[in-house]
This record gives C-alpha cells, sequence and structure tokens, in this order.
C-alpha cells in the first residue's frame, strides 16, 4: 500500500479499475521493480490484504480505546490520574499510527523494503503502549503502586529484566528488517564460529545482518537468564515456562531459516514473555521487597 489514507484508507478497493490504479502506483516503486515485476494483479492482492488488515486492525484499536474512553469520561467514571494515563495512551496510539507510515514512507522510494531502524522504531513503541496498557490496567484493579527504588531488590531486578527484554525485541527487528535469519542457521555457533567475522565493530551490531543476529541471539541468552532468575524468586511457574518457550522458539526459527509461522510464534512470544513479566513487575512495586520475596498477594489501595 503505497498511499496513506487514515479515513477513506479503512476500504479496500472496491472496483477492478481501483484495482489497477493500487497496482500502478505499487508498480512504481523499486520493491516491484527489483524484486517482484514478476506480480500480476492476483498476486499484488494477496499481499495488499495483509497491509490493508493490519492498517484496519490498528483503526479498530483506536476505536475500541476511543469510544469507551468518551463514554465513561461524560459519566464522571474516571479517576483524574486514569484521564491523564488515558490521554497519554491515546497520543502514544496516535504517534503509533504516524510511525507505521513513517516506516512505510522508507520503502517507496530508493529501497525494496522498509528501513530496519523504523521497523524497530514502530515495532518498540507497539510494545511500550502494550506495556503502558497492562500497566495501567493493573493499576486499575489492584492499585497503583509506588516507584520507591530505594534499595536493591526484586524492583530492580525486574526493571533490568524488562530493559534487556526491549532491547532484545529492539535487535530481533533489526534482524528482521536486514534478513539477518535467512544466514548463520546453526546455534550456538554461527558458521561454525562463536564469534562471526562479521563482528568487528560496535557498528556492526546493528547495521550488518550477521553482527546483528550475534548480539540479538546472545542478547536474549542475557535477558532470558534474567528474567528466569526473577521468575525464580517471585515464583512464577508460568514466567518461567514462557522464557524457555521463547529461547525454544527463537533457536527453532533460526534452524528453519526463518519458517512464518515459527517466526510469527517468536515475535507474539515476546509480547506473550513481556505481559508476564510486567504482571509480575507490577505485583513486586505494590507489595514491595519485603523479605525479597516481592509478595504474593496483592494489596488493593485506593487509585482515585
Amino acid at each position: 500500500m503505497t498511499e496513506w489514507r487514515p479515513l477513506i484508507g479503512a476500504l479496500p478497493p472496491l472496483s477492478e479499475t481501483e484495482w489497477n490504479r493500487v497496482f500502478d502506483l505499487y508498480k512504481q516503486i523499486p520493491e516491484y521493480q527489483q524484486v517482484n515485476s514478476w506480480m500480476e494483479l492476483s498476486d499484488f492482492k494477496q499481499i495488499f490484504f495483509w497491509e490493508w488488515f493490519h492498517r484496519l486492525w490498528g483503526r479498530l484499536i483506536g476505536l475500541v480505546f476511543v469510544v469507551p474512553l468518551i463514554y465513561f469520561w461524560v459519566k464522571g467514571a474516571l479517576a483524574p490520574w486514569l484521564k491523564k494515563r488515558a490521554l497519554l495512551l491515546l497520543a502514544l496510539g496516535g504517534l503509533q499510527g504516524v510511525m507505521g507510515w513513517f516506516m512505510v514512507m522508507s520503502g517507496l522510494t530508493e529501497r525494496t523494503d522498509v528501513s530496519h531502524y523504523r521497523l524497530a522504531a514502530h515495532l518498540t513503541l507497539a510494545l511500550l503502549v502494550y506495556i503502558a496498557l497492562l500497566w495501567t490496567a493493573f493499576d486499575i484493579k489492584y492499585g497503583r503502586p509506588s516507584f520507591d527504588m530505594s534499595r536493591f531488590c526484586l524492583k530492580r531486578h525486574g526493571v533490568i529484566s524488562l530493559t534487556l527484554l526491549i532491547i532484545t525485541v529492539i535487535w530481533g527487528a533489526f534482524v528482521a528488517g536486514q534478513n539477518g535469519g535467512l544466514i548463520y542457521n546453526d546455534w550456538p555457533l554461527m558458521g561454525g564460529a562463536l564469534i562471526p567475522a562479521e563482528v568487528n565493530s560496535l557498528n556492526a551490531l546493528h547495521a550488518n545482518p550477521a553482527a546483528a543476529q550475534f548480539f540479538h541471539r546472545w542478547i536474549a541468552i542475557l535477558t532470558g537468564l534474567s528474567i528466569f532468575t526473577f521468575g525464580l524468586r517471585v515464583k512464577n511457574h508460568a514466567l518461567l515456562l514462557m522464557t524457555l518457550l521463547q529461547i525454544g522458539s527463537g533457536i527453532a526459527t533460526l534452524h528453519t531459516q526463518v519458517h512464518i509461522g515459527l517466526a510469527a510464534t517468536h515475535q507474539a512470544g515476546a509480547f506473550v514473555l513481556c505481559g508476564l513479566l510486567i504482571y509480575a513487575l507490577h505485583s513486586v512495586f505494590l507489595n514491595g521487597c519485603a523479605k525479597d520475596k516481592g509478595g504474593s498477594k496483592r494489596n488493593k489501595k485506593n487509585t482515585k
């Protein structure tokens, strides 16, 4: 989809004439000219569908958020802190839409694909929106925790784990955006070496597909160790299991040269793992670090 029409773009082409118009627009970009020049209109319709559905789903998310927000705001059912939070979430959601188009633009002129930096920004912003939504939901359900970080305890362990997870996701986007998963499909070695020759500078870690894959796979192991030990400390079995499954799905994705089903499962797994981590982290912040247990019960607090 080479056009960004926030309102009328919700409808797909409804006539053969319109289909040919948008196909002609696609023929003008490098992706068609250098990679997909073999495509007929029927082939174009298939790839068009997935992008259209992705944008439609984003619009639906916005409606599902905005309509109840207006209703509860008018009814006076929102606490002052929640009004501010809701407006922040709305702004982040709108920014995510703009970031999506900013990403798409990078693949319409000189490149045959989108910039992996913009892809990473789009995915990371989606993750941050997800984290903010979950944290807000837990604030409403269980109470708003304090953010006292005065002592080194479970709180800092959890925050470090979350930070590492976000970095891992960013580098996963760097790998995907450069097709880095299609090379070095062995594990733990890469072409028989622990460190491939492409890892020759810090710049290569984000600009070279092989080096990006190297950094992603080992920051993922470090992240897994951090989250797993955090899960042990808070006795969260779901978090422990999901950590192992996510590492396993990443290795399996490599071994299959990025089988699309496994790759999608691996990406979705990162969000599931993040959700479980946010739940555990919210509990730790709510209950404090007494006796280094993080609290096994949620304390109801006034959320108004």
